[in-house]
């Protein structure tokens, strides 16, 4: 590899665009990233990241595809493949994340809207069943130590 810096000169308007494009990326980015800070929830908060990676990202993947368009490198495939995989991913995760969060929220007994699915009930615990959750987990622990115990007996016999 060697050390030589690659110049390019684009044209003015090419350099003005991909500079705004890059720009409006950060600016969203660091408006996401405030929104992170400032919101008190997880309810609210769980949006932020999703702008930011959604928003933030399709303004920089314009700004590489017109950087290295214009350049003569060629048409760029990757960065538009990286923001639509990006746009596929991240409403999906969130909404992953956002059910397992309302989830938890109404076994604990938390003022969250109700729930319209019929086939999972996930209504607040009462105590014996907290009990027996973590009697489960505790017996299910007890198991692991014994038969991890035997284990190692066995191998040193």
């Amino acid at each position: 590899m060697s050390t030589e810096t690659i110049g390019v000169d684009l044209p003015l308007w090419a350099q003005i665009l991909v500079a705004a494009l890059v720009f409006c990326g950060a600016l969203i980015a660091l408006l996401g990233s405030m929104g992170l800070w400032r919101l008190k929830s997880y309810f609210e908060r769980v949006h932020s990241p999703s702008i930011i990676a959604t928003m933030g990202c399709w303004f920089i993947m314009h700004a590489t595809w017109i950087y290295f368009s214009v350049s003569g490198q060629g048409f760029v495939m990757h960065s538009m493949l990286i923001a639509i995989f990006i746009a596929v991913t991240v409403p999906i995760t969130t909404i992953f994340l956002m059910r397992a969060a309302l989830f938890r929220s109404r076994r604990a007994g938390e003022s969250v809207p109700p729930t319209l699915s019929n086939l999972v009930l996930n209504e607040p615990l009462n105590e014996e069943e907290s009990d027996e959750a973590v009697g489960d987990t505790s017996d299910k622990n007890d198991q692991d130590d014994q038969a991890f115990q035997s284990g190692k007996q066995a191998d040193t016999h």
